[in-house]
């Protein structure tokens, strides 16, 4: 058999992407963009679904929810304007304090440790729709 012809075996679903789905739908069911049966029938199907691409059917017609793109680009722009403005003061007490030892780099490590610890999150957090 040709590599082109095998077809990748079939995941099982985890309870977590069963309540990740679950919660889309009854966000799908609350917006209206399922009726009330309709979103208890696919919550069923969920709750029962076996394999991942099972989940996926179920999902597949709805938004997916990118909606937060600007939420993040503001919360990450009012982030690092805390660090530089917390940096410039750390930097000015600094110098008024006349010290040798450059030590607002301590505080300076943990700010930017935070500072790229949002920003790896917001690029790599938990997704709106699990990637199967």
């Amino acid at each position: 058999m040709h590599p082109e012809q095998v077809t990748p075996p079939r995941l099982r679903t985890s309870d977590s992407e069963r309540e990740q789905i679950a919660g889309l739908l009854r966000e799908a069911m609350t917006e209206g963009r399922l009726t009330l049966d309709e979103g208890e029938q696919r919550l069923g199907a969920a709750y029962a679904a076996t394999f991942r691409d099972d989940l996926d059917v179920l999902v597949r017609d709805l938004p997916r929810g990118d909606r937060g793109t600007g939420a993040t680009r503001r919360s990450m722009q009012r982030h690092l304007r805390l660090v530089v403005i917390a940096a410039g003061l750390l930097v000015a007490l600094w110098t008024l304090s006349g010290a040798t030892f450059f030590w607002p780099v301590f505080p300076l490590f943990f700010l930017l440790t935070g500072l790229f610890r949002h920003a790896r999150w917001h690029r790599h957090g938990v997704p709106a729709r699990p990637r199967f």
